[in-house]
């Protein structure tokens, strides 16, 4: 159904009572341009404009506006040329507003050109051209009650015209309708009308109310409500260098407040750039965009690609610095404009250039340009992922596409299935388990597993699809008894990795969620989940082996891992001499282990392991702290008692020295003194 929003047409009804004839109460100083007055000669006193021509210009601004930026496709009414100001004698009874309303819903009902072209391309379905359409009220009410009787007006006249156009071949039933009402007063008097927002009265009509004054504020209020039906925005150029009137040689920087589609925006609203944002010099109720002046390009090649192009109109169209930027622009030059910001270098993100006369607001695109090559996923975003299973990816694209199919229902088994929900079901099932990054998976980096990720997924299984996923399984059990290296990604990791039967671990765990995932598609799933099953349970004394496997692997990394520790936090004036005590208690350790795996060798009573992390030392009483090496040493000593009897000349030794051939000097009549050296008697 092609509908036409309510801004293809947009009727005004402008009030003609004697009333709108009054003054405005805001006076113009027109007096004041004067440059040489002579002396003694009485200035003009200012006047003022009447409430029928603030609501005239107000409406032509509006008009104007939306001429600007939208040029095409939109209608025109010329009724309101040929009228008059209001006679301030004459009788208001026979300038009643309801006259206007009735007239413009019976213009909501008439086809436009465009609605026509619309209905003779669908020609027999005419009946789903939309006909939408908005009034715009602008008149002095008395009351609320007034404005409610107006909008009974308004309703019961789309009722009736409705009916006339079900029967007529040049008439349209209006679908929706907006009533805008638009209460003005003088200034400095209070109002008799309160607002009100957007209400739905029915189906068909919603009305809102807004008491403005006159004046500038009902410029303001209209200059607003385009903006709000049009979907437009306020972006205000700041920083444009211009020259002074008066004085030639000097130049000030003036702001020029441009609207546009809110579309030219929609780069700041991604991001979130609310900082961009300000007041209008309307007022803080509504907010622009900020831009600053850069030094303007004349050769258009240099420029920045665009994303996209959007009419712009003045708001002050009538100002100094309004006609000069548009005069500079249309002469063929470009101004671009950049992003305000604290720090960093400056973001240009659009540009001001005219074509065929008219003025139009650039976007460009600070990003990678979409006509250069697109970039390699590989590359990855930000510098966080760069490991993606592309070549996986792609393939999973080929098995799921989808291809048109004349007849949206086809039969399959006797069943009645639509294509589209058989390829959201089947693309279900192939997601149900997808790791998406190589390090996050084991069994997808394996060929041996191929055959079974890609049967599993099936809704059914055959006889040789169990078959080929049981030898599957089979294989992966056969790799691990031969203790084959498995490709499991060491990315973000440190050292050499988990050891081997923990890879085995994970890519057994990884297998399980794979099969688990697809075990309600039928009973043959069950039966591969319960292979699986079987194959991962090992039998006792295997479990032992590789238990006894771990404990003599986490011996050597915890002995290893004590000597780096003390090779850190020992001084390094007595590093060599320590290194070369640590080096032999490191080999009698690993001689000890050899002993004791002999087959040769007893079974020692005791079948803890020789040194245990937990285990306490006996420390040398002492009055200072103990150091590492007498931890150490005594951990050592402990070990080694524990294996052979001491040496005797060990135990009885002064300062771990023993003295030899003491029969000798007994003999020779020497005797041994406390130092360690013979005296004779």
């Amino acid at each position: 159904m092609k509908i036409f929003s309510e801004s293809h047409k947009t009727v005004f009804v402008v009030d003609h009572c004697p009333y709108m004839a009054e003054s405005c109460r805001q006076h113009v100083e027109f007096d004041m341009l004067v440059k040489n007055r002579t002396q003694g000669i009485i200035p003009l006193a200012p006047i003022s404009k009447s409430l029928w021509t603030c609501s005239v210009e107000s409406s032509m601004e509006y008009c104007r506006i939306m001429y600007d930026i939208f040029p095409f496709k939109k209608l025109l009414m010329a009724a309101l040329a040929a009228v008059g100001p209001p006679n301030p004698r004459a009788d208001p009874e026979c300038c009643s507003i309801l006259h206007g309303l009735v007239a413009a819903v019976e213009t909501l009902c008439k086809i436009t050109e465009y609605q026509h072209e619309a209905r003779t391309l669908l020609m027999e379905n005419a009946e789903r051209v939309g006909n939408r359409g908005r009034i715009i009220c602008i008149t002095n009410a008395k009351s609320d009650s007034h404005v409610r009787m107006l909008e009974d007006c308004v309703q019961e006249t789309i009722h009736e015209h409705n009916k006339l156009a079900a029967n007529s071949d040049h008439l349209m039933q209006v679908q929706r309708c907006e009533l805008v009402l638009i209460h003005t007063y003088p200034v400095g008097e209070d109002s008799l009308v309160s607002d009100r927002p957007k209400k739905e009265l029915s189906p068909v009509l919603s009305s809102e109310v807004h008491s403005v004054r006159a004046g500038r504020h009902l410029a303001t209020k209209l200059n607003i409500l385009v903006q709000q039906h049009f979907d437009l925005a306020s972006t205000t150029i700041t920083n444009i260098p211009m020259k002074e009137e008066q004085h030639a040689n000097t130049s000030a920087n003036y702001d020029v407040e441009l609207l546009h589609h809110k579309d030219a925006h929609v780069d700041f609203l991604k991001s979130g750039d609310t900082h961009l944002g300000g007041s209008s010099r309307e007022g803080p109720f509504k907010e622009t965009i900020t831009l600053k002046w850069c030094t303007p390009r004349t050769n258009n090649i240099e420029l920045h690609y665009c994303t996209g192009a959007y009419r712009i109109s003045p708001v002050d169209v009538n100002s100094r610095p309004s006609s000069c930027l548009t005069n500079f622009l249309l002469n063929g030059r470009s101004v671009l404009l950049e992003q305000p910001r604290k720090s960093g270098s400056k973001v240009i993100s659009h540009m001001l250039s005219s074509h065929g006369g008219e003025i139009f607001l650039h976007v460009l695109s600070s990003s990678r340009s979409i006509l250069e090559d697109p970039p390699s996923i590989s590359e990855g975003c930000g510098g966080r992922v760069t490991d993606y299973r592309i070549t996986d990816f792609g393939e999973f694209m080929r098995e799921n596409r989808l291809t048109p199919f004349l007849d949206p229902r086809y039969k399959i088994d006797g069943c009645l299935e639509i294509p589209l929900e058989r390829a959201k079901d089947q693309l279900e099932k192939h997601t149900r388990y997808w790791p998406m990054i190589i390090s996050q998976t084991t069994i997808f980096n394996m060929q041996a597993v191929v055959p079974l990720a890609s049967v599993i997924v099936k809704e059914s299984l055959t006889e040789e699809d169990v078959l080929n996923c049981q030898k599957t399984i089979y294989n992966l059990v056969d790799m691990e008894r031969k203790n084959d290296p498995l490709p499991i990604s060491t990315v973000g990791t440190r050292g050499k990795g988990p050891k081997r039967d923990e890879q085995y671990r994970i890519m057994w765990n990884e297998l399980e969620t794979l099969v688990r995932a697809h075990i309600n598609n039928s009973e043959k799933h069950q039966r591969v989940l319960e292979c699986l099953m079987a194959c991962r349970s090992k039998p006792p004394e295997e479990e032992e082996r590789k238990k006894r496997g771990r404990k003599r692997e986490d011996k050597e990394d915890k002995s290893e891992k004590a000597v780096k520790d003390y090779e850190q936090e020992k001084p390094w004036q007595d590093s060599e001499r320590l290194k070369g005590i640590l080096e032999r208690g490191k080999e009698e350790l690993a001689e000890a282990e050899i002993i004791k795996d002999s087959p040769d060798s007893p079974e020692p009573p005791n079948k803890k392991p020789l040194i245990e992390i937990d285990e306490t030392p006996p420390v040398e009483k002492s009055k200072g702290p103990v150091s590492l090496l007498s931890l150490w040493s005594n951990r050592i000593n402990t070990a080694n008692s524990r294996k052979h009897q001491e040496f005797a000349g060990r135990l009885n030794s002064v300062n771990n020295r023993a003295e030899l051939y003491q029969h000798l000097k007994e003999e020779n009549g020497m005797e041994p003194t406390e130092n360690g050296k013979a005296s004779r008697q």
